[in-house]
């Protein structure tokens, strides 16, 4: 898969995440916006809405994406390379930042939650979250930056004590558990954020992304559901379960996720966290994989079940709970791209 900034699909997506009115967009005009793991699905739209705001309204931002595989980062930038407007870093956010120009937004999206880097890579994942945001909050705070929003998960809530997540609905968490290193480094994270905003006062928001998909997600190796059933899809093979496929996800496409994120940065209430996620469509698993293969007829593929005694460490075992939304719909956000159509629109893309 090649992702481009020129391909119809996305250009579609950015169109529609720019033509949100409830978003006041006006605030990036002539600003620098600082994107961390650039290369990753959600901030690679973000450098890819940014530019179209340039392209198609004039709005004159510097993007500014640091990435650790530059290789990686130029296939997916490549129709923005030779744009003034765009500057990509080499960097590491365990080390600390160095750029003397003036910074107004910093997005820190730098981190994996992959449960095959979980299991192989637990300290890089910690220090990318702990160190990486301590490190970017200092850099933060000698540029008197206008908001820093920091990506995070929905796995802070730990163990659901309701049914119906807010922000405020925390639970705990078994932190012995090979996967803790993820949600327990965003909670970290989270509170470095607001200890450097009551010490010495630099803003944030912060989203808690639920299971959000689209063009730019990793396929091969990387172990999240979607990725996997998708990966089957691509590449015609039948659809194999670990599990009786009863538990049940709700799925955000990436143009939905964009824009509440440019939203939560843009309109949020300083030191505030907002949910992000679509619970329009909840669904189980199997009957994921079978609207899969109901979508995709041409690929002439079926759902096969192979369930394994134990699940694998790397994985989430916490059970379904729903992600409130209310508090971000209250700023404006809605939700435009149904499941079916997220799915076509995914599938597209990493086919051309």
């Amino acid at each position: 898969m090649m992702m481009d900034y020129k391909n119809n699909v996305i250009q579609n997506d950015l169109k529609l995440i720019t033509g949100q009115d409830y978003i006041s967009w006006d605030k990036l005009k002539n600003k620098t916006v600082l994107i961390t793991g650039a290369s990753g699905m959600l901030a690679t739209y973000m450098v890819y809405t940014l530019s179209y705001l340039n392209d198609k309204f004039n709005y004159n931002i510097k993007i500014i994406g640091t990435v650790r595989n530059i290789e990686k980062a130029n296939s997916k930038f490549f129709s923005l390379l030779d744009k003034e407007y765009f500057v990509l870093i080499q960097h590491d956010v365990v080390l600390p930042l160095t750029y003397k120009e003036n910074i107004d937004y910093i997005v820190h999206a730098a981190s994996n939650a992959s449960p095959k880097f979980i299991l192989s890579d637990p300290v890089g994942i910690i220090n990318a979250n702990v160190i990486g945001t301590s490190n970017l909050l200092n850099f933060a705070k000698e540029h008197q930056i206008k908001n820093f929003l920091f990506l995070s998960t929905r796995e802070v809530y730990g163990k659901a004590i309701s049914e119906n997540i807010d922000e405020n609905s925390y639970g705990g968490f078994d932190i012995l558990s090979s996967r803790a290193c993820y949600p327990e480094s965003k909670r970290m994270a989270e509170t470095i954020l607001k200890s450097f905003n009551d010490q010495f006062g630099v803003p944030f928001t912060v989203a808690r992304i639920a299971h959000s998909y689209g063009p730019g997600m990793q396929l091969k190796d990387d172990g999240r559901i979607m990725s996997d059933l998708l990966n089957n899809v691509v590449n015609s093979e039948n659809i194999v379960l670990k599990s009786d496929g009863t538990a049940e996800r709700a799925f955000c496409y990436i143009a939905d996720a964009v824009s509440a994120l440019f939203l939560i940065m843009l309109d949020g209430e300083n030191t505030n966290a907002y949910n992000v996620a679509n619970e329009d469509e909840p669904i189980e698993i199997r009957d994921l994989a079978k609207k899969l293969t109901e979508i995709f007829p041409d690929k002439n593929i079926s759902v096969i079940f192979d369930i394994p005694k134990e699940m694998g460490a790397g994985y989430s075992k916490m059970g379904r709970t729903k992600l409130n939304t209310e508090k971000l719909e209250l700023l404006g956000w809605k939700k435009n791209v149904s499941l079916e159509q997220g799915l076509v629109k995914t599938l597209k893309v990493i086919e051309e």
